[in-house]
C-alpha cells in the first residue's frame, strides 16, 4: 500500500469522477488554505497539536487517489486518512445508490446519466459551518470572498518548504468569536450569527459531530440565532457527508430543470424527497448537477 514514507493510495469503488471534485473546489477554494491544480488538490491541516498539509491526485491507471502528506501528520495518519476518504466520498457504493434511484421518475434518469456522482464534503466541519453561515443569501463567489477575508485577518501563517502554495490555516472558532469583524462585508446580523456560533463551538457548548444523530444535530443548530433549516441541513451534508441530509429550500434544488420551467416549491420538494431516504443527499447532488447543466 505504501510507496514512500509519506505517500499512500486510497482506493475507491468506480465509477468516481475527479472532474466533479475539481469543479466543486474550483468554485470554493480559499487561497493560501487550499491549492487546486488541474490534477491535484492540496490544503493546510490542523489535527490535534499538529499543523501540516496534504495533497491528493487521481491515478489514471487505477481506482485510487494518491495521498501525499507532510511528515508532521504521521502521528495522526489514521484521522487524516478517514477525513480525506470522507472528503472525496471514497467509501460510497455507487451501485447501491444507482439501484435505490433506478425506478424514480425524475432521479432515475439523472443517476443513470452520472452514476459516478458523489458527495464532496469538507475536511474540517467548523470551516464548512462558517462557509455555510457566511453564504446565507449570497452567491458562492461572494461567500468565498468574505471567507477569504476571514482567513487573511485571522488565519495562522504557515511556511512549508515542500508545499509553498499552502500558507495559512483556517481561523479557529476562538479567533472568529473574539475578532473585530468590522468591514468584513457581511450584514451586522449575520456577523452576530457567525460569532455566536463560533463562541458556542469554542466554549464546548456546541459539539460539531453527529454522535447523537443527524436529526438532533440539525435541531441543535436551528436553536441558535440566525441559523435556519437550510443552513443546518447544508452543514450536515457538506461538513459531515450525512447521506440523508437535504436542504429542501435550496434554490438550485428547487430550480433544477428536471422540474420543468416553473421549478418546484420547497414544501412539495420536501414531501417528494421522502421517497429518496436514506440517500437524500445523493438526490441533492444529482439535482445540483442538473441545475448546473442548466
Amino acid at each position: 500500500m505504501s510507496q514512500s514514507p509519506h505517500t499512500l493510495l486510497l482506493s475507491y469503488q468506480p465509477p468516481w469522477q475527479w472532474q466533479q471534485f475539481h469543479a466543486h473546489f474550483a468554485l470554493r477554494a480559499l487561497a493560501g488554505v487550499e491549492s487546486l491544480q488541474p490534477h491535484s488538490y492540496a490544503r493546510s491541516v490542523h489535527l490535534g497539536d499538529q499543523r501540516g498539509w496534504f495533497r491528493v491526485h487521481p491515478l489514471a491507471d487505477q481506482h485510487a487517489l494518491q495521498l501525499h502528506y507532510s511528515e508532521s501528520l504521521q502521528t495522526c495518519l489514521e484521522t487524516l486518512i478517514a477525513r480525506v476518504r470522507k472528503m472525496f466520498d471514497l467509501d460510497c457504493q455507487p451501485q447501491q445508490i444507482s439501484a435505490h434511484f433506478a425506478n424514480d421518475t425524475q432521479l432515475g434518469p439523472l443517476v443513470a446519466r452520472n452514476p459516478g456522482l458523489r458527495l464532496p464534503t469538507a475536511f474540517e466541519p467548523f470551516e464548512q459551518a462558517v462557509r455555510a453561515i457566511v453564504g446565507q443569501q449570497v452567491t458562492v463567489k461572494a461567500a468565498v470572498t468574505i471567507t477569504g477575508r476571514l482567513v487573511t485577518r485571522l488565519g495562522e501563517s504557515l511556511q512549508f518548504a515542500d508545499a509553498t502554495d499552502i500558507q495559512r490555516l483556517f481561523p479557529t472558532a476562538a479567533a472568529i468569536a473574539d475578532a473585530n469583524l468590522d468591514g468584513i462585508g457581511m450584514p451586522g446580523k449575520r456577523v452576530q450569527t457567525l460569532q455566536h456560533f463560533a463562541a458556542q463551538v469554542a466554549n464546548g457548548a456546541l459539539r460539531l459531530d453527529l454522535q447523537n444523530g443527524y436529526t438532533a444535530f440539525v435541531e441543535q443548530l436551528c436553536a441558535l440565532p440566525g441559523i435556519g433549516p437550510w443552513t443546518a441541513e447544508y452543514i450536515a451534508l457538506r461538513a459531515f457527508g450525512e447521506v440523508d441530509a437535504f436542504p429542501a429550500s435550496d434554490l438550485g434544488l428547487l430550480k433544477a430543470p428536471v422540474w420543468g420551467p416553473e421549478g418546484i416549491d420547497a414544501r412539495k420538494l420536501k414531501a417528494r424527497a421522502e421517497a429518496w431516504r436514506p440517500w437524500r443527499a445523493y438526490a441533492a447532488a444529482h439535482l445540483w448537477h442538473n441545475y448546473s447543466e442548466g
